[in-house]
């Protein structure tokens, strides 16, 4: 079973299809909203044939990965298990981390074995490399059948998988959103205050990836709480009162840090290495803010 075809050829179903055509599997169609954009996916992945008629490409594969929008995803498979196609034993995956495998029920119900494939990797671009999924975590959830695909397609992407419960899908997906998405606005406020200092993005960046790089590398490499460094677990109440001050300038960014601050003081309560006299210095001054 090595046919696939993609729907929604966007950055992820584009490089998954590509990493797949790698692989040893056949990527027989894909289809978008623009033939343009299909074009664009077929000229990169190298086979499959493009087009913009969702259920043309779904009859053209074995297995079917839906890589739309959460918002259409819905819709996509209510309007594909209403076309006249055979549906017993394909398989059909998602690629939502918010939703589950019950969004393709109505293709389970038309005898399609189904799952929720969720890689936790960003794509920036439709032309990623194709070991992008190299050592990557799938989260995986859905019946037993679909799942059985799924990890043999994840095993030979060269990532790694694990099973997650239907009702925990929500936390997951934020947990990836916090950890993805809010580190780059968390790292865009870094930039926009060094940018009052005459400091330009370009050279921002450069400014502080080596300590971003550095942070990171002592969460992979050591516990959570001792990579936390800082005013805070010092308990360092005069830097934490300057750095306040300063943001008055910058509301938003004030409140960002107030409550980022207090979530940093809750780990540096269970790292025990700060006096409950300067914890307690410290949850009145941000308290009061």
């Amino acid at each position: 079973m090595k046919n696939i075809a993609i729907i929604g050829a966007g950055r992820l179903g584009t490089s998954l299809a590509h990493a797949l055509s790698q692989k040893g599997y056949s990527i027989k169609a894909l289809s978008c909203r623009s033939l343009c954009s299909a074009e664009e996916s077929r000229h990169i992945i190298g086979q499959g044939s493009p087009s913009t008629d969702n259920v043309r490409t779904a009859s053209q594969g074995e297995i079917l990965f839906l890589t739309v929008p959460d918002d259409e995803l819905g819709r996509a498979a209510k309007d594909l298990a209403s076309a006249a196609l055979e549906w017993k034993g394909k398989f059909v995956f998602h690629c939502s981390g918010l939703l589950t495998s019950k969004t393709l029920a109505p293709l389970k119900k038309k005898g399609a074995h189904t799952a929720s494939v969720h890689p936790g990797q960003s794509f920036p671009n439709k032309e990623c490399p194709i070991d992008i999924f190299q050592g990557v975590f799938f989260a995986l959830e859905g019946d037993a059948q679909a799942l059985s695909v799924a990890k043999d397609i994840v095993k030979i992407l060269g990532a790694r998988h694990f099973t997650i419960r239907t009702k925990d899908k929500a936390s997951y997906h934020t947990a990836c959103s916090l950890a993805s998405n809010m580190c780059v606005v968390l790292l865009y406020s870094a930039i926009s205050l060094l940018s009052e200092c005459g400091i330009g993005e370009k050279q921002a960046k450069k400014i502080l990836w080596p300590l971003v790089e550095g942070t990171l590398h002592n969460v992979n490499k050591i516990d959570i709480f001792s990579a936390l460094t800082g005013p805070v677990p010092r308990g360092d109440l005069n830097t934490i009162k300057k750095h306040l001050a300063e943001l008055k300038k910058f509301p938003s960014l004030h409140g960002i840090y107030i409550d980022l601050a207090r979530q940093a003081l809750e780990m540096a309560k269970r790292g025990k290495k700060v006096s409950r006299e300067k914890i307690s210095a410290m949850e009145a001054l941000l308290g009061h803010e």
